[in-house]
């Protein structure tokens, strides 16, 4: 009984001097052994490795190529311009002792990291024109500014895989400017295109009136053309049905007459019966 007394708490030391002196490095990491914050161990492959229970430490870093946004810098061209620049970079741990020894955590790198590569950034397009930093040769600016990083990452045990600008940009007071000069631009051309239109409109529309008073003019001419041809065709009838029966044409335009001067109204005519007007109303002869 005394002994079974012993060999629980004997079993729960081991165990926990089990469970503490194992770890597993995975493939995406890289350890470092501490004792007593002195390291002692890098171990740069995957799997399941030991350390002295409670008197040392493992420090895992990631050993994937990593991203790192830098804030906007703004940089000076060298003809004075000012241009916002937004670079990021990627980059990888490739000696953990290195690194621990000299900035300790990835935090502390990415500061460190972003202010070397902003001053790299100021120092080479500086050197530049603006129009060189919009074109094609920006490449090998960038090819500069890396080489130039990475010379001073090596220090921190981390290599710079690439560099690249994400946005390059005119501060806002200049965009706003642009903005303002190309508003105005517009707006002077919407007034000419306009006036240009009004112009156009008003000859347009003298040209169709004009047409329209020819047209007009040239119709009223064609009517009153028919028209004397269908009075002289009209006389023509009635000269010729004159011709033919007198008495007949004579009482026809005699009915005409009684019909518009016997129509219904307050004109009063007193004529004599006699007249030469009523001589179709009179008595037959016998």
């Amino acid at each position: 009984m005394k002994a079974g007394k012993f060999i629980l708490p004997i079993i729960i030391l081991i165990g926990a001097t089990l469970f503490f002196s194992i770890f597993i490095v995975k493939e995406v990491n890289q350890a470092i052994v501490l004792q007593f914050g002195d390291p002692k161990r890098i171990i740069l492959k995957p799997g399941l490795n030991f350390k002295l229970p409670f008197i040392q430490n493992v420090v895992f870093l990631d050993k994937r190529v990593l991203n790192l946004d830098t804030p906007p810098e703004e940089v000076i061209a060298s003809d004075q311009k000012r241009l916002i620049v937004d670079a990021f970079a990627r980059f990888q741990i490739i000696d953990p002792l290195k690194f621990y020894i000299s900035v300790g955590n990835e935090r502390v790198a990415r500061s460190r990291l972003a202010t070397i590569i902003n001053s790299r950034i100021r120092n080479v397009l500086g050197q530049q024109k603006l129009q060189t930093l919009l074109s094609e040769d920006r490449s090998k600016q960038m090819a500069l500014i890396q080489q130039g990083v990475n010379n001073e990452a090596e220090n921190f045990g981390i290599k710079i895989v690439d560099v690249r600008i994400k946005r390059a940009d005119l501060p806002q007071a200049n965009s706003d400017a642009i903005f303002r000069r190309m508003q105005t631009e517009r707006e002077r051309e919407a007034k000419e295109f306009r006036a240009k239109g009004a112009e156009m409109a008003v000859t347009i529309t003298s040209t169709a009136d004009k047409e329209v008073t020819v047209i007009l003019a040239e119709a009223e001419k064609k009517s009153e053309i028919m028209k004397g041809e269908g009075d002289g065709l009209k006389n023509k009838i009635f000269a010729d049905a004159f011709g033919q029966d007198p008495e007949f044409f004579g009482f026809y335009r005699a009915m005409q007459a009684y019909q518009k001067a016997l129509i219904g109204g307050e004109t009063s005519m007193i004529l004599s019966p006699d007249s030469e007007f009523f001589k179709f109303f009179g008595n037959k002869k016998k």
